[in-house]
């Protein structure tokens, strides 16, 4: 088994004892999740990704199976690292390429953290809509992180073998990142609704399911007359699906202008994913007071994608995945700061 296979099979593994002790353990009944409970669920899964962070830090060459300089500079080349090796110098060099893989790694999971509470603003809005008893929320969301998880693993190593193959896709991803962020900038102020009847996932749902017209418990499924119905509890999950969906189009080209070795990609998304949940149940309360962190996400996106665009003159300039980093931080930072600053006034739309 090679090492990448078998650091991925790793990987996976960890996923499912992570979602396994979440159904297991945490989810035996429903209930509201406290803001308490949902604190400590956001600090553990922190935790593990800087813990994976230090992990790729200390001992990152056994992603690849790096045991020697030619496999290390082959490895850089493949995977378009921006840094310098060492000629002759396997040691120095190792550490050069540990450090900035851990950066990468680190850089991509902030970016898609960030981008994850463009999408808790749209759950809430679907929860809302579908006037979803807040006791099922941990069970919906649950099951669409396990989904989500699924499609990125699909989406990202099929993005890689598109990069790898072709070059110039990196341009049209810059562009469309860069026309989505402006997109999300000029409409940061409108209004977002869900129309129940009339969205696409419902319109498609109804055509092949028979959907009953009342929640029945946690039921996905529900028999009438030994006929078998979805919920509008399995409707809303494939609501949260196809939004998932739709946000990865964004995330995950966004990440490949960070880095372009797709494991890293993956841990760095799923990582993100799998926080989601807990710090959905944290900010789901407080995220209006945050009304400037739609224009920070949009600033944010552009400046990715102005990134994918001008990469190679970014490089000549000796531009790093450090620099990027400090300046995603600062971006949000800013856009959080300016919310507690400068708080929306009742009444008046941000």
């Amino acid at each position: 088994m090679s090492s990448e296979l078998l650091f991925i099979t790793g990987f996976l593994l960890f996923i499912v004892l992570i979602l396994a002790l979440d159904l297991g353990l945490f989810s035996k009944k429903d209930h509201v999740i406290s803001l308490k409970q949902a604190g400590i669920m956001s600090f553990v899964m922190v935790m593990l990704a800087l813990s994976f962070y230090l992990l790729l830090i200390l001992k990152g060459e056994y992603l690849h199976g790096i045991h020697d300089y030619g496999r290390l500079a082959e490895v850089v080349k493949s995977h378009k690292h921006s840094i310098e090796l060492i000629p002759g110098n396997f040691d120095a060099s190792l550490r050069l390429y540990k450090q900035n893989l851990g950066l990468e790694f680190l850089t991509g999971y902030v970016i898609e953290y960030a981008l994850s509470v463009d999408n808790i603003f749209v759950i809430v809005l679907i929860f809302s809509a579908f006037a979803v008893p807040e006791k099922y929320y941990h069970r919906v969301l649950f099951w669409g992180i396990l989904g989500a998880i699924i499609m990125r693993f699909i989406f990202i190593f099929a993005g890689a073998a598109l990069i790898n193959k072709f070059d110039w896709i990196l341009y049209v991803f810059g562009a469309f990142l860069l026309f989505t962020g402006i997109k999300m900038f000029l409409s940061k102020d409108e209004e977002e609704k869900i129309d129940t009847h009339n969205h696409p996932v419902v319109k498609f749902a109804s055509k092949i399911f028979a959907i009953h017209p009342h929640y029945v418990g946690n039921h996905f499924f529900h028999k009438v007359d030994h006929k078998k119905m979805i919920t509008p509890l399995f409707l809303v999950l494939l609501i949260v699906e196809f939004t998932d969906l739709i946000f990865a189009v964004d995330s995950i080209p966004a990440i490949f202008a960070v880095t372009k070795d797709p494991y890293i990609v993956f841990c760095s998304n799923i990582f993100a994913i799998m926080g989601l949940r807990s710090m959905f149940f944290l900010l789901v309360n407080i995220i209006h007071k945050f009304h400037y962190l739609k224009t920070g996400l949009a600033v944010l996106l552009a400046f990715i994608g102005i990134k994918m665009l001008g990469h190679g003159y970014l490089k000549a300039w000796g531009f790093t995945t450090e620099h990027s980093l400090i300046i995603i931080v600062a971006i949000l930072a800013i856009s959080i700061i300016a919310s507690l600053a400068f708080p929306k006034k009742k009444g008046i739309k941000s």
